[in-house]
């Protein structure tokens, strides 16, 4: 997965936004201002930064290598994966599991507003 179909994939989900606070270089993709994924999408290896299920996360990264614990920030809920590392089905259900944590955590009226057409 290259970094743009990467950005164009975080920007398919519904009311997804990419913003920069920490700086041009740093894309943060967020669902009605709640982060999901965060990536510098210039970097080589490519690395993205990923809500988890805490019990989740914990086997994907024993399992695979290219999977560690969320780099500055809550290790138990995030990981880091290397993109290149993963098949790009794998970085595409780890992407959207993350925006569905992060979703699944909002008011129930920002999820019905998520729902409407």
């Amino acid at each position: 997965m290259t970094p743009q179909e990467l950005r164009v994939f975080c920007l398919e989900f519904n009311a997804s936004t990419e913003e920069f606070p920490f700086g041009p270089e740093a894309s943060v993709f967020k669902v009605l201002g709640k982060v999901f994924a965060i990536g510098v999408l210039d970097e080589m290896p490519l690395k993205v930064s990923l809500k988890c299920d805490p019990d989740e996360a914990v086997r994907l990264r024993k399992d695979h290598a290219a999977v560690v614990p969320g780099w500055h920030l809550n290790k138990r809920h995030w990981n880091t994966v290397t993109v290149s590392e993963l098949p790009d089905h794998m970085v595409r259900e780890l992407v959207e599991d993350s925006y569905d944590l992060v979703v699944a955590g909002l008011p129930k009226a920002e999820r019905l507003r998520l729902d409407r057409p």
